[in-house]
């Protein structure tokens, strides 16, 4: 039977946790450990400063107190399973929102799937866009169709990427009988903007909250492959990643600039 790790930045009472857990039964064993709270936007953290605490919520499903995304991963590897019998595959998610463009860098989501391929297992993180996160009236139908049909293949078949490579898939807000399909894109380029809000306790101490960025993107001249024009155009976003974050069309340009010296 195959062995499948899920897992989610959006804490273990996710619906969209939920809802991958029923989509992917069907496929193999299943081993939830999720945060024990929601980590959104926590990046690739791993927690060093403090003891972590795997709580069993029942057989085979466990949330990590105090523990972030990469810290599921990391510990379920090294803990819950045994040497020649890892999962078959990781995935992270349903996660409520999406994940797109620059957006991973900050991503819980997509950093339990780095976490996974760093470690050689094939990964994927899932993300639902949603117009309104605090919506959870959603069924995530189509998420369950897609992350289904992709985790069959690559379970029945092979893994299409390469060593330290992920799949971050995106879901548009649309029924299944309304998706015009899978598209193969790019990360896009994503908008931020300002959204710190000042505020002051009842002290008279000032504090901020970040607050959410609308879901906006910059245009490219190719910008009909990128993952948010997908989305936007009805069609399940499905991007490559790599963890390689070397520039290589700069070494040259480098090297050249750095063999030019230092004098003013």
């Amino acid at each position: 039977m195959k062995r499948i790790l899920i897992t989610n930045d959006d804490g273990y009472q996710s619906p969209g946790l939920l809802a991958l857990q029923s989509a992917l039964s069907p496929l193999g064993h299943i081993m939830i450990v999720a945060p024990a709270s929601e980590k959104s936007a926590c990046g690739h953290g791993m927690t060093l400063t403090r003891p972590l605490r795997f709580v069993e919520i029942e057989d085979d499903f466990y949330k990590l107190e105090d523990g972030s995304p990469t810290d599921c991963v990391y510990l379920s590897l090294n803990a819950l399973y045994q040497e020649g019998f890892m999962p078959d595959l990781i995935v992270s998610g349903i996660n409520i929102g999406s994940n797109m463009g620059e957006d991973i860098s900050y991503s819980g989501t997509a950093s339990a799937a780095m976490e996974g391929v760093l470690h050689g297992i094939p990964s994927i993180a899932i993300s639902q866009v949603l117009q309104d996160k605090n919506y959870f009236g959603f069924d995530f139908e189509l998420a369950k169709q897609s992350i289904y049909k992709i985790a069959k293949k690559i379970l029945n078949h092979t893994y299409p990427l390469g060593a330290r490579e992920f799949l971050n898939i995106n879901i548009p807000q649309i029924s299944p009988k309304d998706c015009k399909g899978f598209k193969i894109t790019e990360l896009g380029i994503r908008a931020y903007g300002n959204d710190a809000h000042v505020h002051r306790n009842p002290r008279g101490e000032e504090y901020y909250w970040l607050g959410l960025h609308p879901l906006a993107w910059n245009e490219r001249e190719n910008n009909e492959t990128s993952d948010f024009e997908a989305t936007k155009n009805g069609y399940v976003s499905i991007t490559p990643i790599t963890l390689d974050f070397t520039a290589r069309n700069r070494l040259r340009t480098l090297e050249d600039w750095i063999s030019g010296g230092f004098n003013e």
